[in-house]
């Protein structure tokens, strides 16, 4: 399914500009990605980035970080003003301690410190070396990094590193851990520019939220990637999208970026209304996203511009939604899952320690950890590709269930197949054909010859994507889904984010989509190793604000 939309120019007003790109061309293997780009990015602002995948988002990032020069025009950035960006390559800093790591986010005040720390370390200290130091501990001052350490620990224990871990060296810590350490190296030091790619990825939901909440009070220049719409929401006062070859600046944040889709797809088909009518439904539409900002700083300078909106100012868009829908085989009877004294120890490490709750039909449950590891293992017992330790899993006797593995090669077996003959195994006698199978994957985006390709070359999304259609041809009526929009774009989610609200059947789910999270789970079962927090009938929302909750949050970052 293709989805027209319209999208609401912003034309910057502002004379202080942080980023000015001028005519900007960038071509790669002979294709041109962008043409003829103008942007003024301007300080108080964070510009969330949006595009389909391999519209070149991130390879806008790395032309705006100079790792790439524009084919043709410029891209200008003061020489005063620094950039800090997230690193992401988590193994780079490995033989560096926590502490090192952070500081290194400023790139002269490390510079600095080094060279400084190695003449005092010097046997025979000279004249010169005195001077030098003399210049170098002047400058040190300059840059506030007397107080460099100090700051840095704030930063990392506000993020979940407490002072046992700062002085370890990097290779020592978990994955997640070096997700947040390397998040602190790009916030640290009050950078101008706050580069920041898919910043979200590998945090719990309790370190996304205190994000959102520095970034909120950040008075300097943000530009961010992410397939998070909660957080694109929250942190966003303006969206650059990437599509048409080019890279447009909007008001607003995601949601109001959608939605003016939306509401401009009806203005077009509205041939015979009058002009007046169609101007009374935009400002509307804008007086509600104007009185709904959440944050007092953004929402100020979102106003402002929201309220220069005119009609002429819509222009469509070329986003492509694929089809999602999730069709039940029978009916679920009285009993969904009764998981009882669930135990998992790997790699002398218990996972999973007497874990107990019970699924209703009609559920559609959250599983929650801040180990992934935790989560994944559970799902992985429930779904029967992994025995427990101790314990059962008793599925009721009307149940049929469907799995999407996080990791997307346990989804496959034979990775030579090619996406036609991988799906037919999954069909139904009627559904085998070619056309039929075709059809299907034309929804889900695969068009032409895209249904040859051999599972081994696909991206993380195309793979989800095909599971997602395999899931479709069982009618299974419970759905297992294991972070199911991790490698899909934000369009693929919202499709699947839909689908998963209107499905009829059970699901029971990891995520750490805020919003794919909020919108359709009903069901929360937490798993830490002090067990199980099992609520029913309570949203996302509800559960990470509740007391319990907050008092586990304060308890860590105090």
């Amino acid at each position: 399914m293709i989805l027209a939309g319209y999208f609401i120019l912003l034309t910057h007003l502002e004379d202080e500009f942080l980023i000015t790109v001028a005519d900007m061309t960038f071509s790669f293997s002979g294709k041109k990605l962008y043409q003829d780009v103008n942007l003024k990015l301007v300080p108080g602002h964070t510009y969330g980035i949006i595009g389909a995948n391999g519209a070149g988002k991130s390879t806008f990032l790395k032309l705006l970080q100079g790792e790439l020069e524009p084919t043709e025009g410029t891209i200008n950035i003061s020489q005063n003003d620094r950039m800090s960006s997230l690193q992401q390559d988590h193994f780079a800093f490995d033989d560096f301690t926590v502490m090192d790591t952070v500081i290194q986010g400023h790139e002269r005040l490390h510079q600095v410190k080094t060279e400084m720390d190695a003449i005092y370390a010097k046997p025979d200290f000279s004249d010169e070396d005195g001077v030098r130091v003399g210049d170098l501990s002047a400058e040190f001052e300059e840059l506030d990094g007397w107080n460099a350490e100090a700051e840095a620990a704030q930063l990392l224990t506000k993020l979940g590193i407490d002072d046992s871990m700062q002085q370890s060296l990097m290779g020592e810590l978990t994955e997640n851990d070096k997700v947040k350490v390397l998040l602190a190296q790009a916030l640290f030091g009050n950078p101008d520019i706050l580069v920041l790619d898919e910043p979200t990825n590998g945090l719990d939901a309790q370190t996304i939220g205190w994000l959102e909440d520095f970034l909120a009070d950040f008075d300097n220049l943000v530009i961010v990637v992410s397939h998070d719409r909660h957080f694109l929401n929250v942190v966003s006062t303006n969206i650059l999208d990437v599509d048409f070859g080019k890279i447009t600046s909007f008001v607003g944040n995601y949601d109001f970026w959608r939605e003016s889709a939306e509401l401009a797809q009806r203005l077009a088909s509205q041939q015979n209304s009058k002009k007046e009518e169609q101007i009374k439904q935009l400002q509307e539409f804008v007086a509600r996203f104007s009185a709904n900002a959440s944050k007092s700083k953004q929402a100020t300078a979102r106003k402002k511009q929201l309220e220069k909106i005119t009609l002429d100012d819509i222009k469509p868009s070329s986003r492509k939604y694929p089809y999602i829908n999730f069709p039940l085989n029978r009916e679920l009877g009285n009993d969904l899952v009764r998981v009882e004294g669930v135990s998992k120890t790997i790699d002398g490490e218990k996972v999973l320690d007497n874990i107990t709750f019970t699924g209703r039909p009609g559920d559609k449950l959250a599983i929650l950890s801040r180990s992934d590891l935790a989560t994944t293992t559970l799902m992985q017992i429930m779904a029967g590709t992994m025995e427990p330790d101790e314990g059962t899993v008793t599925w009721g006797v009307t149940t049929t269930q469907s799995y999407l593995a996080k990791d997307l090669n346990d989804n496959f077996e034979d990775q030579e197949m090619v996406i036609l003959d991988w799906l037919r195994d999954y069909a139904e006698e009627e559904q085998k054909d070619n056309t039929s199978l075709r059809g299907m994957l034309g929804q889900m985006l695969f068009k032409g010859d895209d249904s040859l390709k051999q599972i081994k070359v696909l991206s993380g999304g195309e793979k989800v994507r095909i599971v997602l259609s395999k899931l479709m041809l069982l009618k299974a009526n419970v759905l297992l889904l294991d972070d199911p929009t991790n490698h899909l774009d934000l369009e693929s989610i919202q499709s699947l984010n839909d689908a998963v609200a209107d499905f009829k059947g059970s699901v029971i789910m990891t995520s750490h989509d805020h919003e794919f999270l909020e919108t359709t789970a009903n069901h929360i079962v937490e798993v830490s190793a002090n067990g199980v927090v099992d609520r029913l009938d309570t949203t996302y929302d509800d559960f990470i604000t509740s007391d319990s909750i907050q008092a586990k949050v304060k308890a860590l970052y105090e």
